[in-house]
């Protein structure tokens, strides 16, 4: 019976665990900056992105290749950029520039107006050291629920 009790409250633990919230959008963007180098003055535009993901309404990670993304932290709130389908971004003769160029979120949200939203600071991201951090968490999650 004595053995029962300890394992019955670390099994309530684990299930604790297993079914506790995702992932909050300042987890995720501290993640993402834990993998980011030191501000860069700009980055090479090659007319499209390859993916995005929005970090909160303050931050967003851009592909630009496969292998080439960059943290760009906005200078203030961007509104519908979490809900946003697709995003512009402004660009000079093929250049994305820190507090000159902005992101727009297109389609999704309320309103047929877009502001946008200025980029603050640019930052390359470890993309290798970013996947190998998220399959780790996904790997640990996925432990967590076969113990529940």
């Amino acid at each position: 019976m004595k053995r029962l009790i300890p394992l019955a409250l670390m099994a309530a633990v684990l299930g604790a665990c297993a079914t506790g919230p995702k992932q909050t959008d300042a987890e995720r963007l501290d993640m993402y900056r834990g993998h980011a180098g030191g501000p860069v003055r700009d980055f090479h535009y090659f007319g499209t992105i390859n993916g995005w993901t929005p970090l909160g309404n303050t931050a967003l990670a851009v592909w630009t290749k496969p292998s080439e993304a960059y943290l760009l932290e906005l200078s203030g709130p961007c509104n519908d950029l979490d809900y946003a389908p697709a995003i512009t971004i402004t660009h000079h003769m093929n250049r994305v520039s820190a507090r000159f160029d902005d992101v727009v979120p297109r389609g999704g949200g309320t309103g047929s107006i877009r502001i946008p939203c200025r980029i603050e600071t640019i930052r390359p991201l470890d993309v290798k050291a970013l996947r190998a951090s998220q399959k780790e968490m996904r790997e640990a999650a996925a432990v967590e629920r076969e113990a529940k």
